[in-house]
């Protein structure tokens, strides 16, 4: 997910060398995230039947191929070529990762595991705001992007060595039964709502991830490197959100209500958004929040997939709900660089408020369908 991240924070040079408008911008993210979307599934049953290693090893190169290309890109179309490849990549990463857990990791530690592995996307928002923002304001963008791509490679080595075989026995094979808590489902009717819920999300996600350096810069006046610090703090947020929200997601009965709880607060990051055109330091504001609420809600979606999953599906079903947020990621930056270009930057962040209220609703009503079909509550 490192070059979304990249492609935000430095957006403002990017913008500047390449000569692009603010939705074009946007459509980068469309390139890479619609790959991923479209490819999601096929990635979650080749995950399923090649195995997590191999797919891992496979998608960190091709992280560093992406990487290098952006890196070199002469002009606006071999960007977002490479940028479309890093699709393929963010497509296997989900469906690797979630079910590596599912194999290895002790049912009650899955929450805690599944929000640490899933903090590695807020890592990389991190890197790129902060010290690779930084250092492309010494040596240029295209010198932070190689270190990013070199970074990859020494991952993908590290994968080669340090991996263990695929075919690591899991738990026990039995029927997939419905647990009062939140188990495994065989039907996995929770797949095609947290789909919904998590394009809803990340249409508003990336838009904020593409576009908030951006609006730093552009609208509020801050330096580019600053510009980018907002990034990095979404990103250290994200962290705390994405292990803290997945934490309590693994006590029984908390995932299911946890993601419309989370939505409603992105609600108010939205909002803050809204207000910082008026009040800029909210800024600050709404990337922590950002990051402790939306940010975390696709953590908390994961959780619940590899809970509920039934035997032999983790990889499918994590892809399943992975392609509704990388659709969400696709279509939510054109929409709100085109809104902004029209209507300037108030009307996009009220759009993003709505896409985090759309997301809230579905969640909830997903939480009251679940509540009354197994006649559960929250435990505390």
């Amino acid at each position: 997910m490192l070059q979304l991240f990249l492609l935000g924070a430095l957006g403002p040079l990017l913008v500047d060398e390449l000569r692009m408008s603010r939705a074009l911008l946007g459509l980068t993210t469309t390139a890479g995230f619609g790959a991923a979307a479209v490819l999601s599934p096929v990635a979650g049953r080749v995950v399923d039947r090649v195995g997590p290693r191999r797919c891992l090893i496979v998608l960190l190169w091709l992280v560093g191929v992406a990487l290098a290309l952006i890196a070199s890109a002469p002009g606006y179309g071999v960007l977002l070529a490479a940028v479309a490849v890093g699709g393929v990549p963010q497509a296997l990463a989900n469906p690797a990762t979630n079910k590596v857990i599912r194999a290895v990791v002790p049912e009650a530690r899955r929450g805690a595991v599944t929000g640490a592995k899933q903090s590695g996307v807020q890592l990389g928002a991190f890197a790129a705001g902060l010290p690779l923002a930084a250092l492309a304001g010494g040596v240029g963008w295209r010198g932070a992007v190689w270190v990013a791509a070199s970074l990859a490679v020494v991952a993908a080595l590290w994968a080669v060595r340090g991996l263990p075989a695929d075919g690591v026995p899991g738990g026990p094979s039995r029927p997939a039964v419905r647990k009062s808590g939140g188990g495994v489902s065989s039907v996995g009717s929770e797949v095609g709502w947290l789909l919904v819920f998590s394009l809803l999300l990340g249409a508003g996600i990336a838009s904020v991830n593409t576009y908030l350096a951006l609006f730093g810069a552009q609208r509020l006046g801050l330096a580019p490197t600053s510009a980018g610090v907002l990034v990095a703090v979404l990103g250290l947020a994200g962290i705390a959100g994405r292990m803290g929200w997945s934490r309590a997601a693994g006590r029984p009965g908390r995932a299911v209500v946890l993601p419309a709880m989370l939505a409603g607060g992105a609600v108010v990051a939205g909002l803050l958004l809204v207000a910082a055109l008026r009040v800029p330091v909210l800024v600050w504001a709404s990337a922590v929040a950002v990051g402790v609420f939306a940010v975390a809600g696709n953590a908390v979606s994961m959780v619940v997939v590899i809970q509920r999953a039934a035997p032999g599906r983790a990889g499918r079903d994590s892809a399943l709900v992975s392609a509704g947020f990388f659709a969400g990621f696709a279509v939510g930056p054109p929409a709100f660089g085109a809104l902004v270009e029209s209507s300037g930057y108030g009307s996009g962040w009220l759009l993003v408020a709505v896409e985090f209220a759309a997301a809230c609703l579905v969640a909830a009503v997903w939480a009251v369908r679940e509540r009354r079909r197994t006649g559960s509550g929250v435990r505390p």
